[in-house]
């Protein structure tokens, strides 16, 4: 069978691979990009959009539930979980949607294959069609944006217990857990684990780590852990799940093993949040030089090359940090360079997130932690939010805002766990991104009452960090 030759082959419809699609195909290049699940990526199908989707249905009903310290007094209300879901569901298609009328309709040069794809050469694919059949492509620019898939530890019981991962979770579920079990207290778990305690779900969340967010610096994921704690989330901590049971009566057991002896923990659903995976396993690497790390992650040099001239991998495939944001960053790596001549380094760049629990956790630049590890001389200044005057007003008062400053006065990084946390921690990294020494944003004229009135006040308090 002859091969269909483009000009680049995109594997993966995830947030670098589509809109290097856009680029290559509005720059004149005959683009095929190849998708086996549902387009648009990990973020769009079981991450960012459909969790924030369900968190804002659970942040609106704890304030509902919390109206009264305001003086509101709501009637009588109730979660309807069923729409709830179909919410996120209808969202969550229109992106889809939207998505393929751009990659079919909305511009030339771009084929779509839905289909797996595998290297049969260094620049030839065949991909499986989910129709039937088989098509060889083949192109001298060859994208890999397969992403990754829920990582699930080998415990007893654990395979046919009918567990749930973030993804299936978002993907399936359509009933209301009564108890659900999580396992694994970082961002996922902790992002799950609030919202479905919102949603009136009971929540145990177990941890094989002494505290939640444990890459965290400790003053920084405590606090978390006490609101989490206070709104009826159970915590197992320190623990090692060891076998996994589901009764005839479709209960779901964990035989936990903690410092404190062993112990049952039942639930109607388990969530397994331990982690990511790369999809690298049937990508038919062998017939190229592409070279895969321990982990299984497609090793690259700092503008995203792999080992195979002309073939790229960009977002969570290659490893390191795996953020939609990191991703977006590394289609535009690669545009600027295959589009505009232009070399800019993976190497160094900036590394914001947010953790999308209420109050949001927004970091940016050095922890405390990792400014002693690189031996950088730092201040830190800890500001609580019940000191932000428009906290006060509105009654969302939980939090802090912490900021490091370098020897120069400049900021070195900020953890900002409050309401607005990852707003309020962007003005930070727009402040260290212009070079900006904190006295100039301690004076600068800030419009009140907002959020950003912290700028003026978050350094306060600086003190020489131990």
């Amino acid at each position: 069978m002859p091969a269909t030759s483009f000009d680049a082959l995109i594997i993966g419809s995830g947030q670098a691979g589509t809109p290097l699609a856009y680029a290559l195909a509005d720059a004149g290049r005959r683009v095929a990009i190849i998708e086996s699940a549902s387009l648009g990526g990990s973020c769009l199908n079981y991450g960012c959009a459909p969790t924030k989707a369900l968190l804002a249905s659970a942040q609106r009903a704890h304030h509902v539930r919390t109206a009264g310290e305001l003086g509101i007094e709501p009637g009588q209300w109730q979660v309807d979980f069923a729409a709830v879901i179909e919410r996120m569901h209808r969202l969550r298609q229109n992106s889809r949607n939207s998505i393929e009328r751009k990659l079919t309709k909305d511009r030339d040069g771009i084929t779509l294959l839905r289909g797996w794809a595998r290297f049969t050469a260094p620049h030839t694919l065949a991909v499986a069609l989910h129709g039937g059949g088989e098509e060889l492509v083949t192109a001298p620019l060859v994208f890999i944006n397969t992403g990754t898939g829920p990582a699930v530890p080998d415990i007893e019981g654990l395979e046919g217990s009918g567990y749930l991962t973030s993804d299936s979770l978002l993907l399936t579920l359509t009933e209301q857990p009564k108890h659900l079990l999580i396992m694994g207290g970082s961002y996922i778990g902790v992002e799950f684990g609030q919202m479905m305690r919102r949603l009136g779900c009971r929540v145990s969340i177990i941890d094989t780590k002494p505290r939640l967010m444990a890459r965290e610096d400790a003053d920084v994921s405590k606090p978390l852990q006490e609101l989490l704690e206070a709104e009826g989330i159970e915590l197992v901590l320190s623990a090692q799940v060891r076998r996994v049971t589901r009764g005839t009566d479709e209960q779901i057991t964990l035989t936990v093993e903690t410092k404190d002896g062993p112990r049952h923990l039942r639930g109607s659903h388990l969530l397994v949040a331990t982690g990511r995976v790369p999809h690298t396993a049937d990508l038919g690497l062998e017939h190229t030089a592409i070279e895969l790390d321990k982990k299984g992650y497609i090793q690259v040099n700092e503008h995203l090359q792999t080992a195979q001239r002309g073939v790229y991998a960009l977002g969570d495939v290659k490893g390191g940090p795996q953020f939609t944001h990191i991703s977006y960053d590394d289609y535009r790596i690669v545009r600027d360079a295959i589009l505009h001549g232009k070399q800019r380094s993976a190497e160094g760049r900036p590394l914001p997130y947010v953790v999308f629990t209420e109050p949001q956790l927004g970091r940016i630049g050095l922890s405390k932690n990792q400014a002693r590890e690189q031996k950088i001389p730092f201040r830190v200044s800890r500001l609580p939010a019940r000191n932000i005057g428009r906290a006060n007003e509105t009654g969302l008062t939980e939090g802090f805002v912490e900021v490091l400053v370098g020897d120069d006065d400049r900021i070195l990084g900020a953890s900002v766990f409050c309401e607005q946390g990852g707003e309020i921690m962007t003005m930070f990294q727009l402040a260290m991104a212009g070079g900006l020494r904190y006295p100039q944003l301690v004076d600068m004229i800030i419009a009140h009452p907002t959020w950003a009135e912290v700028l003026n006040n978050a350094f306060q308090r600086l003190k020489p960090g131990e």
